[in-house]
């Protein structure tokens, strides 16, 4: 008897849900990413008095979500940040510097709020001060750690010294 289309894993998936798939995997820099997270997460667990997790189970959780919500974060900064140089006159500058600052303060109160919502009194990041350090800390080395592992290669992965046609600019 032959299988169903929706029995068959082989089979093809359907059209629409593949850019879906594409979406949640997971790219190596966000393996890495999480990693970094972790450490960072755990080493402000232990130096920080305010931040606090019940156990290493929660804090990878943590990091997951940290993950997550810095990624929409960085977004909306961009997206911001491209609306404030892009502004030409005075009131449009004024507005866009208003809707950065906005998305800068009010990233650090979701990441708290989320972490509330999802965790509850298991895991705390301490108040706007330190999720602040801990945020900056998180971008700081997640930076520093891509650059090292980056050493010399493109976006793709291969040695730029080996790029027949380097790109301009």
């Amino acid at each position: 008897m032959p299988s169903s289309p929706s029995n068959d894993p082989s089979a093809p998936a359907p059209r629409g849900s593949r850019p879906v798939l594409r979406m949640l995997r997971a790219r190596p820099e966000d393996v890495v990413d999480v990693f970094v997270y972790v450490v960072v997460l755990n080493l402000a667990i232990e130096y920080l008095p305010a931040v606090i997790s019940e156990g290493f189970t929660l804090s990878l959780l943590t990091a997951v979500l940290l993950k997550l919500a810095l990624e929409v974060v960085i977004i909306v900064k961009k997206r911001a940040m491209a609306r404030f140089r892009g502004a030409i006159t005075v009131r449009a500058r004024i507005t866009s510097g208003l809707l950065l600052w906005v998305a800068a303060a009010g990233s650090k109160l979701v990441v708290l709020w989320l972490v509330d919502l999802v965790f509850g009194d298991a895991v705390s990041l301490g108040g706007f001060v330190s999720v602040t350090l801990l945020v900056v800390s998180l971008l700081l080395v997640r930076s520093a750690v891509r650059g090292l592992l980056a050493d010399g290669q493109d976006a793709t992965g291969h040695s730029a010294e080996n790029d027949p046609a380097p790109a301009p600019g």
